[in-house]
């Protein structure tokens, strides 16, 4: 019951209907509609077609799902308690904006619930609830910008996991506290001490010693997706930034970064 609330808050406390969705990612192309029968946690569904999606363009909570030894991460019920909220048994709409099947079959779209009152987008419901993070693709990278701006507004309000320590945002100066989080999905902020090209690579250095300190990495089939964006991963030197990405600890605790979207500038010098 108290679970229930709790989603229900979310719910009234968020103007919901998307009146302009169309215009807002324009660039997206229209895929199949159904009517939602099963969720499997915060960003997975089925819809009564057959097909499973796979809500593109935000990670939720993550729930074991049968995997043993797998620890459900904070707030992974609330999160699928939300989506049952917003989409079970209701008829959606399906867009597309890049890659539109993973590895598994399922398709990897943005989801609107079609309502009396107009569509929900349901990826940025979850966002502005706090009970989700934006985690895109090289290949799926449409209306980022937006999915963005929600997350930042449930950040900012400080709703679902941005009050959970766990999903901290990490100091880019304190590589120990990052080593910690090995394997897992983080954003971490700071400031770029320097900006390297090293053969195919890009190394944007957070502190002097590079074996330690934290460290951004763009290998060449990034540096590619950054110059068809028309950015130049070197202009970051010296800029405060917000990166998204998976931490893993070869030569200290590093960060791949696969295309732009996953760096936010949030000053310059």
């Amino acid at each position: 019951m108290l679970k229930r609330l709790l989603v229900t808050s979310f719910l009234l406390a968020m103007p919901g209907v998307h009146p302009a969705f169309s215009q807002t990612c324009e660039t997206l192309q229209a895929g199949p509609s159904g009517r939602v029968v099963a969720i499997s946690d915060g960003d997975t569904l089925d819809l009564d077609t057959g097909l499973t999606v796979r809500l593109v363009g935000i990670q939720a909570p993550k729930l074991p799902l049968g995997r043993e030894g797998f620890e459900a991460w904070p707030l992974g019920d609330e999160a699928k308690a939300l989506i049952t909220e917003l989409t079970l048994g209701e008829s959606v709409s399906l867009y597309y904006g890049g890659e539109s099947r993973d590895r598994h079959g399922r398709a990897l779209a943005h989801m609107l619930v079609d309502g009396d009152a107009g569509q929900v987008w349901v990826q940025e419901e979850m966002l502005r609830a706090g009970l989700a993070r934006v985690y895109s693709f090289p290949d799926n990278r449409s209306c980022l910008e937006y999915l963005l701006a929600a997350e930042g507004q449930g950040r900012v309000e400080r709703r679902g996991i941005w009050r959970d320590p766990y999903y901290a945002i990490r100091d880019a100066a304190d590589p120990d506290s990052i080593l910690e989080r090995d394997g897992g999905y983080e954003l971490v902020e700071g400031r770029v001490l320097n900006a390297d090209r090293v053969g195919s690579r890009v190394y944007l250095n957070f502190g002097r010693y590079w074996k330690e300190d934290f460290t951004v990495v763009i290998e060449t089939p990034g540096l590619r997706v950054f110059e068809q964006a028309g950015i130049d991963p070197l202009s970051f030197d010296n800029a405060v930034i917000r990166v998204r990405g998976w931490i893993d600890t070869l030569d200290g605790p590093r960060m791949l970064v696969t295309h732009p979207e996953q760096i936010e500038v949030l000053a310059r010098p």
